[in-house]
């Protein structure tokens, strides 16, 4: 009876033991798939990025822009813009003017968008156009009208946008050719309540 308890006990020990190894190894693949995932995407959402970059921004002075991840640790990165012009990558913050932060900010999160998101049905853009000068508005409206017309095929694709620059609304309706009335947010003068009126857009242009 005894040698049978030590027998049964050293069978749990070296079970445990081999159990401990596998994990181990698992843990290890885990983490260089994981490191292998993030290296990927990382490319995916910088390709896409670029390409959104060269298509909208109209400028000369930035080639295009990056999403730098320096390793801080196991498991941890920290994460930099940079914009590129002649070879040359440079950090974005602190060099580049308001409407170049507002138009990066926008090619980042449709480019973040587009790789983690499966399907991504809706897309809000909330005064997209501020800071931007004219000829970069019209630009952005190039852009997302190629974007509506890659989605169009999508059942459930929306794209909603919160603006007060009617020139860029109508603008874009005028691109895409696929809008014909919007939505006028104002305040009643005699109830001091918001209300809501469906206009005509085609009438407008």
């Amino acid at each position: 009876m005894h040698c049978a308890c030590i027998a049964q006990a050293s069978c749990q020990v070296k079970t445990l033991g081999l159990g401990c190894a596998d994990l181990e190894k698992y843990n290890q693949a885990l983490d260089k798939a994981l490191v292998a995932y993030h290296a990927e995407k990382m490319q995916e959402v910088n390709e896409i990025a670029q390409n959104l970059w060269t298509q909208t921004y109209k400028g000369q002075d930035i080639d295009g822009i990056e999403i730098r991840a320096d390793e801080a640790g196991k498991k941890s990165y920290n994460y930099r813009l940079l914009m590129k012009k002649g070879g040359v990558d440079l950090d974005m913050r602190g060099r580049c003017s308001a409407g170049q932060k507002v138009l990066a900010s926008l090619v980042i999160r449709l480019a973040l968008a587009e790789t983690f998101c499966l399907n991504c049905g809706i897309l809000a853009l909330d005064e997209p156009t501020t800071n931007l000068d004219v000829e970069n508005v019209k630009s952005l409206c190039d852009a997302l009208k190629d974007i509506i017309i890659a989605r169009r095929g999508q059942d459930n694709f929306q794209l909603i946008i919160i603006t007060h620059d009617e020139d860029f609304m109508e603008e874009l309706a005028r691109e895409a050719g696929m809008c014909d009335t919007y939505y006028r947010v104002s305040k009643d003068v005699e109830t001091l309540c918001s209300k809501i009126e469906q206009q005509d857009l085609v009438e407008r242009l």
